[in-house]
């Protein structure tokens, strides 16, 4: 079966769902591979979820819960028909070509704003950490166990999911996420993604570093980011194993 979703079946929900709230909708992102996302009318746009993308069953509530404030703001939704509304970020070009410092500055204001706390209905990462590892193996999943194992893991901040350079866009307002994959946990967790980012995805040894030292000088604990590197990594980075290794 593919993981590719029902992009025709998204299409109509998106057309019957922009008929009935009145907004008319532009041509299909492209880049959006796990769910149908168009521009509606002049400030909006539209995006549907396949009910398979589990990770994002609570994107519209992170939205919902951050306000505004360093992501785009939630306008409306649909819950049953998993279509939701947000503001239209413009210009809307995100950070992967500025200067390594400036875009790693940049990560660091947004994920201040976003990591604050937060409860119910929001998943915690705990809760779905032992499927991700069971996609691992070898060594490096065997790390990433033993590193868990004697980790307290926070769940008291919500955090992104997927952050990184792809989704953070400027807008009149300042830099915006999108495209949250929230969880309940810990800014560490969060930071992963983008210090193997931007496309394409790898580790950057000679950019990690300074990177690091961003993100510790905002508060956060090198160490713990580390760590969740490996974790992290052990199932959906397992090629760099080495460099991964030769984290913590």
């Amino acid at each position: 079966m593919s993981d590719r979703p029902d992009i025709a079946a998204l299409a109509a929900v998106a057309r019957e769902v922009a008929a009935e709230w009145r907004v008319e909708l532009g041509e299909r992102f492209a880049l959006a591979l796990h769910s149908y996302v168009a521009p509606a009318g002049d400030d909006g746009v539209l995006k549907v979820v396949p009910e398979r993308h589990w990770e994002s069953d609570y994107e519209a509530d992170a939205l919902a819960h951050w306000g505004g404030d360093g992501a785009a703001r939630l306008l409306r939704r649909d819950v049953e028909r998993r279509a939701f509304l947000i503001e239209r970020a413009r210009p809307g070009t995100d950070i992967s070509d500025l200067p390594d410092a400036e875009a790693t500055a940049i990560a660091v204001h947004v994920g201040q704003q976003l990591w604050r706390p937060a409860g119910a209905p929001f998943l915690r990462i705990e809760d779905v950490l032992p499927r991700w590892l069971e996609e691992g193996e070898g060594e490096l999943r065997a790390r990433a166990e033993e590193l868990l194992a004697g980790m307290r893991l926070r769940h008291d901040v919500l955090v992104h999911g997927d952050f990184h350079h792809h989704n953070m866009l400027t807008s009149a307002r300042g830099h915006l996420a999108i495209d949250p994959q929230p969880f309940l946990g810990e800014p560490e967790y969060d930071v992963v993604p983008f210090l193997w980012n931007p496309l394409p995805i790898g580790l950057r040894p000679e950019l990690l570093g300074p990177r690091l030292a961003a993100f510790a000088a905002a508060g956060l604990d090198d160490e713990r980011i580390r760590a969740w590197m490996v974790i992290r990594g052990s199932f959906l980075l397992p090629e760099e194993a080495e460099w991964l290794l030769a984290l913590v």
